[in-house]
C-alpha cells in the first residue's frame, strides 16, 4: 500500500541527495544508460554544482553487447565537463541466456573479436579481483576507496517490481535509510536509490521539462510497440532482456549483425516464435503434466551437468513449498520459462515467487497469518491471487 505526503517526488529526491553527500565525501554515480540513471546523475550532478563538488565521479559497467544507441548517450554523458568519467571496459564472465552449450559471454577478454572497439578513455583492464556481473560493484569502490567511506547513487525504482518495493521499504540500510543497499558496512560502502518512488511519468516529466538527454533507444523501443516495463537499453543477453532479440535486427542492424557474430545461439533466437523461447501455453500432447514435461526439459534440455544440478534442487525445493497450490501449473510453467532460457540462477521465478499472492500462500501454508485466513472469503483471496 502506498502512503502519500504531500511532499513532491522532485523535492524529495533533492533532499535526500544532498542528505547523502552530508554523510558522503564519495559520491559515484553509477549509471547503465538507461532513463533511470540518467535522470539520477542530473541531479546529482545539480547538487554537486551547488555544493561545490564538482567534478562527479560516473560508473558505466560496459558489459559490451548493447546498443549502439546506449553507447552514444553514454559517450555525451561522460564527455560532460562536470562529470570524472570511470568507463569500464574490463574482462567479465556475463550469464549468456540464448544457448545452452555456451552460456557465457567472456566480454572484452583479451584477444576476443569485440563488439565494437574499446573506448579512449576506458577502464581496459579489470583490477578488481573478481569477473562476475553482481560482485564486481562492491570491489569497484572498494578499489577506488579501500580506506574511506563511499557510496553509488544509481537509478532502481520500487515500482518496477513488488522485490524492489519490498527490498527498498523495509529493513534500514543505513541509519534510518531504507532505500539502499549494504555493499561493505565496515568500510561504509553503500548503494543508495534516492529516486526509488519515482513513477514512470515522473521520471519521462523530469526529463521532459528540464530539456535532458536520454538514450534515444527509448523512442526506437516507443515506436515499434514495446511496452515500457520491457525496454531495456543494457545487456541484450540477459535472460530479463533476451526478448530484444526479436526485434534488434529491425532497430539496430549493424548491432544485430555484431552480437550475431560474437555470441552463440543469437541468430537461433531470432528464427524461433516467442512462445518457443520464454514460454509453452499448451501441454504437448506426449506428456501427462506439466510436472512431468519440466522434469523431461530438465533431464534433456539442459546440457552443462551444474546447471542441471541446480535446476532439479530448486524444482524440488519449490515442489515441497508448494505442495498445495491450487494451480501448480502455473508454477510448472514459470519454471519451463526459465529452462527455456537456461536461467540457472532464477532471476526470472524470483519475481514469481516474490509476488504478494505467492508470500501470502507461503504464509498461510506456514500458519503464520493466524485463524482468519481460514475463513472461506480469505481462503478464496488467496486461490483466487494464486491464479
Amino acid at each position: 500500500m502506498k502512503i502519500y505526503l504531500k511532499e513532491n517526488v522532485w523535492d524529495v529526491a533533492l533532499q535526500r541527495i544532498n542528505r547523502i553527500f552530508d554523510d558522503f565525501d564519495n559520491v559515484v554515480i553509477s549509471t547503465s544508460g538507461g532513463k533511470d540513471s540518467a535522470v539520477t546523475m542530473e541531479l546529482a550532478l545539480k547538487v554537486a554544482e551547488e555544493r561545490g563538488r564538482l567534478p562527479l565521479k560516473m560508473m558505466f559497467l560496459d558489459q559490451e553487447a548493447e546498443y549502439r544507441m546506449t553507447i552514444e548517450y553514454m559517450r555525451k554523458a561522460m564527455a560532460d565537463p562536470r562529470v570524472e568519467p570511470i568507463w569500464i571496459q574490463a574482462p567479465i564472465k556475463l550469464f549468456n541466456a540464448t544457448s545452452m552449450d555456451d552460456p557465457w559471454l567472456m566480454c572484452w577478454e583479451e584477444g576476443g573479436e569485440w563488439m565494437r572497439p574499446k573506448e579512449d578513455i576506458s577502464i581496459k583492464e579489470n583490477v578488481f579481483g573478481t569477473d562476475r556481473f553482481h560482485d564486481i560493484f562492491p570491489k569497484i569502490i572498494d578499489y577506488y576507496f579501500p580506506d574511506e567511506s563511499a557510496c553509488y547513487l544509481a537509478g532502481v525504482r520500487a515500482e518496477e517490481s513488488p522485490t524492489r518495493l519490498a527490498g527498498l521499504t523495509t529493513g534500514k540500510t543505513y541509519k534510518e535509510i531504507t532505500w539502499g543497499k549494504k555493499l561493505n558496512e565496515k568500510k561504509g560502502h553503500y548503494t543508495f536509490y534516492p529516486l526509488y518512488d519515482w513513477c514512470l511519468s515522473d521520471i519521462w516529466k523530469a526529463i521532459h521539462s528540464n530539456g535532458w538527454d536520454y538514450c534515444q533507444i527509448y523512442d526506437e523501443l516507443y515506436r515499434y510497440g514495446i511496452a515500457p516495463h520491457k525496454m531495456r537499453v543494457s545487456n541484450l543477453h540477459h535472460e530479463t532482456a533476451v526478448h530484444s532479440l526479436f526485434f534488434l535486427h529491425e532497430i539496430e542492424g549493424d548491432t544485430w549483425d555484431a552480437l550475431a557474430k560474437r555470441l552463440s545461439g543469437v541468430n537461433q533466437a531470432k528464427h524461433m516464435q516467442k512462445h518457443e523461447m520464454f514460454a509453452v501455453q499448451k501441454l504437448p500432447w506426449m506428456f501427462g503434466t506439466w510436472k512431468e514435461y519440466r522434469d523431461y526439459l530438465t533431464d534433456h534440455l539442459i546440457t552443462m551437468d551444474d546447471h542441471k544440478r541446480r535446476f532439479k534442487k530448486e524444482w524440488a525445493r519449490m515442489d515441497d513449498v508448494y505442495d498445495q497450490m491450487l494451480f501448480p501449473e502455473d508454477l510448472f510453467k514459470k519454471q519451463i520459462g526459465s529452462l527455456l532460457v537456461n536461467d540457472w540462477e532464477f532471476v526470472k521465478l524470483a519475481g514469481f515467487i516474490n509476488s504478494p499472492a505467492m508470500i501470502t500462500y507461503r504464509d498461510w501454508k506456514k500458519g503464520n497469518l493466524g485463524n482468519r485466513t481460514r475463513t472461506e472469503a480469505n481462503l478464496r483471496y488467496v486461490k483466487e491471487h494464486l491464479r
